[in-house]
């Protein structure tokens, strides 16, 4: 069952999302090569926990750690570990916060130094596609629409859409219904409405659509071993329109990126 939510909780969670998004803001200084990921996920738990919140992931279904960081090939759910970051690598950071009993849950993909101009791409397309998709959240559209419109714009550039993955609902838990798969049919799934909140997280392979899941029951990587690319924003529904809970904002300033890409979905309430 889907539970819409009222303004006040909408202003709760994007309390929630907007945290993640200042957490990922402060990861985005730290990102460079010679660092580890699990020196990145020390500085996630810290800054969540100072800020009043607890980290979601954190013993979610036993996941041992406050960050899912997905290098290259791995799709989603990696673990941090003591690797060192290289030049050239991409790097998914997911993340997820409880603030005020709200989830707040999303993720960017960076590049370390100079990637590989087909990696680039990739990555461009990719985010692309999250923004086709929050387009499509409208009032009186279906889930479909927002998983046909990501589909579409990835597969057109060839690149994989991963099936077995996909966004969910979002609000006291961080996966309620409804599924938000990344590819469909338009017109097809449940009819979206004002208060809905979701999770678009286009997981974008710049080979095969196939997955391989490992035995430790989380990490998930491309079959073919091709970079992966994973972005991820929190949406709601307010007066038939898309509005981002969420924000890049953070991430950009701190890389220096100039970007209206936002603006269309951003809403003071």
């Amino acid at each position: 069952m889907i539970h819409l939510k009222t303004i006040d909780e909408l202003r709760l969670m994007k309390e929630s999302a907007r945290l993640v998004s200042r957490t990922l803001g402060m990861l985005a200084k730290e990102i460079k090569p010679g660092i580890t990921t699990l020196h990145l996920d020390k500085l996630a738990h810290d800054f969540i926990k100072d800020h009043g919140a607890e980290p979601a992931f954190l013993g979610y279904g036993g996941f041992p750690n406050s960050l899912c960081i997905s290098p290259n090939e791995q799709v989603v759910h990696g673990f941090p570990n003591k690797e060192e970051i290289k030049e050239g690598d991409i790097l998914s950071v997911d993340c997820g916060a409880i603030l005020n009993g709200y989830v707040g849950d999303h993720a960017y993909t960076f590049e370390i130094g100079e990637v590989k101009p087909e990696t680039k791409k990739l990555l461009k397309v990719a985010k692309e596609s999250l923004y086709k998709g929050i387009e499509q959240c409208v009032r009186g559209k279906r889930i479909g629409d927002i998983s046909y419109a990501i589909q579409n714009h990835c597969e057109k550039e060839g690149y994989g859409v991963v099936k077995e993955l996909v966004g969910h609902g979002l609000g006291k838990k961080m996966h309620e219904d409804p599924q938000v798969p990344n590819y469909g049919r338009q017109g097809s799934g449940k009819v979206i409405k004002d208060g809905l909140a979701i999770a678009i997280e286009p997981m974008i392979n710049l080979g095969t659509e196939k997955v391989k899941f490992h035995n430790d029951g989380w990490t998930v990587t491309t079959l073919d071993n091709q970079p992966s690319a994973h972005f991820e924003h929190d949406v709601c529904v307010i007066n038939g329109k898309p509005v981002l809970l969420s924000t890049f904002d953070y991430i950009y300033e701190a890389l220096g990126i100039v970007s209206d890409e936002e603006k269309p979905f951003q809403l003071d309430f």
